[in-house]
């Protein structure tokens, strides 16, 4: 952990903060209404939400951006999470898309086509449709009664004739010179909008101005056209006006948590009835802070859609600071007032139960089909290990250590072939040389100790990286301390299987479920002790030595000692070594320094 920040640093205004390891990643972004305050908030004495507490054990700077109000804190906010990723932030991943009617009104000769890819650009999107097939309907409307393009070829005027849109009365013809005017085409172009937007009752008139027009011109079939034209838009305002006083239009999630797993559900309710809905869910996302994964997923969700509903109804109430800021952004972006509220009775509540309905059934769906995977490979593993009962909890054990420095030992637990990365457990190992073995062995020690004084659950299996050296080292701990588990051993380079009271490894085909279990809990192991390994560096990078070489910051004492493993090796290393690992003008502040110590001149 860095240490506390001088708070007297940062501004007493509006603004994001963005929390980064000792690398320079963003781990984590959030908003506030007054950086400093939020920043103190970090700092105080007295327990931490767990995901606070490991995103502060990481970070080693803090960086800030003030805004001019709460709005454009949280549109920076957004952009900031979408640009970084941070990790400990709650990041919306959402592959379903809806099918917009783009009008490329940043083009000389607009055309206007279906597209499920919303950007923003100079051009004009409107939608989502709901359902899906709406899109399609709306866009015949747009051929049959405007005629504007939906080809992408370039407008020039040279071409010979027309395609066969033009004979159908679905495009002017603007590709071949003569067929239409630019002041004919724009006028065209312009009621699409208008009618794509649903303002039809500003579109009727202007309809109604050209059918007139045309009839004292004696230009008769083109009055019928618009005459037609008319009819039917003024027969969607007439729909419009009873679908706003017979319902609402209103997003509405519901949430459903269940062993570190998460799941969301949102219900589009448009024109009073639920024309369809979204899933989202995080695995192993531990517990979440209500006002954190709605203030992140709502940024995140609406600032990827073109369309916001007049209200958005949540199961969890949100504090004025979290709900004002979210409100007013949202208003700016619809274009008029957005409500966030939580319905207590009605109609609206139900649909928040039914949302949360939803949210439970998709959860269990989804993770039912994980837990079935899992438990197949446990059965699998059960037979090839000819284990007394199928392992459904599994601990991995893995020893990471850099040039004998900073020796971590690992412990992940899977439970039904799953991760449970709140169970996780890493251990410092004090030695003066790298010992694989040893360190195996009082990790096993330690944590099994503990588990039996404390009437813990054990595990079903224990597994080491590693061969018959590590796996009899963990044997051997766990018979001191007077605890017995089945447990493999899981050589790297042939992945075979070592067992006790067998003098030959098991080998089991590369695609066997049981294998394939063992691996990834192997590889999770590894990787979550380099985490730790990582992050240790990264903290003493922060509280080393070289911080006092001028002109080298926690970055570059990083650096330093990822390549050299210690302070004392740094300032040991030759200029040579120091400029491969840092560059020369490292190197060279490096010797000043060692000549310093030394007590020559600098």
């Amino acid at each position: 952990m860095g240490a506390p920040p001088d708070l007297s640093l940062y501004p007493d205004q509006p603004g994001i903060y963005v929390f980064r390891d000792a690398r320079g990643r963003a781990i984590y972004v959030g908003k506030a209404r007054s950086i400093r305050k939020r920043l103190a908030s970090y700092f105080q004495s007295g327990p931490k939400h767990p995901k606070t507490e490991a995103m502060l054990s990481e970070f080693a700077t803090v960086d800030t951006v003030v805004a001019t109000n709460e709005s454009e804190a949280l549109a920076l906010e957004n952009a900031f999470i979408k640009r970084h990723r941070p990790r400990y932030n709650v990041l919306l991943r959402d592959d379903k898309t809806y099918p917009y009617i783009k009008v490329t009104t940043g083009e000389t000769w607009p055309r206007a086509y279906v597209t499920r890819r919303y950007q923003k650009d100079s051009h004009s999107y409107f939608g989502p449709f709901l359902p899906a097939r709406t899109c399609r309907g709306a866009m015949k409307m747009v051929q049959r009664l405007f005629q504007v393009r939906t080809c992408s070829i370039e407008i020039d005027g040279t071409l010979p004739r027309p395609c066969l849109y033009y004979d159908m009365n679905a495009c002017l013809g603007p590709c071949v010179a003569g067929l239409t005017t630019k002041a004919a085409y724009d006028e065209a172009v312009e009621d699409v909008l208008l009618f794509l937007a649903g303002r039809n009752e500003e579109l009727a008139p202007r309809l109604r101005a050209r059918m007139e027009a045309a009839a004292e011109a004696e230009r008769f079939e083109l009055a019928a056209v618009h005459r037609d034209c008319l009819r039917t838009v003024e027969e969607l305002a007439q729909k419009q006006r009873v679908q706003l006083l017979s319902g609402e239009d209103a997003d509405v999630f519901g949430e459903f948590a269940d062993g570190g797993n998460l799941s969301v559900a949102l219900l589009l309710v448009r024109g009073g009835t639920v024309l369809d809905s979204r899933e989202w869910h995080w695995e192993g996302i531990g517990e979440v802070e209500p006002e954190e994964l709605w203030g992140s997923l709502l940024s995140q969700y609406y600032d990827a859609t073109s369309f916001l509903p007049r209200e958005v109804h949540l199961p969890v109430e949100l504090s004025g600071e979290v709900l004002e800021p979210l409100e007013a952004w949202l208003g700016e972006r619809r274009g008029g007032r957005v409500t966030v509220r939580t319905p207590r009775r009605g109609a609206a509540f139900e649909r928040v139960r039914m949302a949360r309905d939803n949210a439970r059934q998709n959860h269990l769906r989804r993770f039912r089909r994980v837990r079935e995977a899992g438990e197949r490979a446990t059965l699998a593993l059960a037979r090839a290990l000819d284990l007394d009962r199928r392992p459904a909890r599994i601990e991995g054990f893995d020893v990471s250590h850099f040039q004998g420095a900073d020796t971590f030992a690992s412990c992940v637990v899977f439970v039904d072939g799953e991760p449970a990365k709140g169970e996780y457990r890493a251990f410092r190992i004090e030695r003066e040389a790298p010992d694989d073995f040893a360190s195996i062995a009082e990790a096993v020690s330690r944590r099994y100790a503990r588990l039996r004084d404390e009437g813990r659950e054990l595990p079903d299996l224990l597994v080491v990286d590693g061969g018959k050296g590590q796996l009899s080292s963990a044997l051997s701990a766990l018979d001191r301390i007077g605890v017995e588990l089945p447990a493999v051993g899981l050589a790297k380079r042939e992945e075979h299987l070592f067992v006790p009271g067998r003098s030959a490894p098991v080998v089991l085909p590369r695609r066997h479920p049981g294998l394939r279990l063992l691996q990834r809990v192997r590889d999770e192991a590894h990787r979550f002790g380099l985490k730790h390994h990582r992050r240790a560096r990264g903290r003493a990078a922060t509280r080393s030595p070289l911080l006092e070489i001028p002109g080298i910051g926690p970055r570059t004492v990083a650096r330093l000692l990822a390549a050299f493993g210690g302070a004392e090796a740094v300032l040991a290393a030759t200029p040579e070594s120091l400029a491969v690992a840092a560059g020369k003008a490292v190197a060279a502040r490096v010797e000043r320094h060692r000549r310093r110590l030394s007590g020559g001149t600098g």
